[in-house]
């Protein structure tokens, strides 16, 4: 939850889609900003001098306690908030390594679960991008979905899913 002030105009953020070996989706339940309330994978923003993928999996450990490896980047979420702040988020495939528990990071979210994709396909509380994920290809191309509204709530002028 880092101050708005210091990520300048230019947001570089990334997500880790981790799949259990039962293919349940580990999803976070936020307690702040547009997400709250809302079922949507861990998330944050990238550190200087961090690479996309290393705060993927960085990002998964803080917010759930699971600690992943990178299978494959999966899709870019790239919009822009009240015609201003370009805000660019990298999507990763990560696998969980074996026999660890969930620990929620009480701070900033309200509950941590894996949980059946399908199930969050239907579930009000589950963000816009996860419902398109359910519904993703496994092809290596990632095609542009446009003309989506996540909410009127965050203010985006822009919105676009290559997935």
């Amino acid at each position: 939850m880092e101050d708005r002030k210091n990520r300048g105009k230019v947001w570089l953020a990334v997500s880790g889609l981790v799949i259990s070996p039962d293919n349940k989706w580990l999803v976070v339940k936020k307690k702040y900003g547009g997400l709250k309330g809302k079922w949507s994978l861990p998330a944050g923003f990238v550190n200087p001098g961090e690479t996309a993928d290393d705060a993927a999996i960085r990002e998964v450990l803080e917010e759930t306690g699971i600690k992943c490896t990178v299978k494959e980047m999966i899709g870019l979420r790239t919009g822009v908030i009240k015609e201003e702040i370009s805000d660019n988020m990298i999507l990763f495939l990560l696998e969980p390594l074996p026999e660890q528990n969930i620990h929620v990071q009480d701070k900033e979210l309200y509950d941590v679960q894996f949980i059946d994709p399908f199930v969050l396909a239907e579930d009000e509380e589950a963000s816009v991008l996860l419902k398109f994920l359910v519904h993703r290809s496994d092809s290596s191309a990632k095609p542009l979905i446009d003309g989506i509204n996540p909410g009127d709530q965050f203010g985006y002028t822009a919105y676009k899913l290559f997935l």
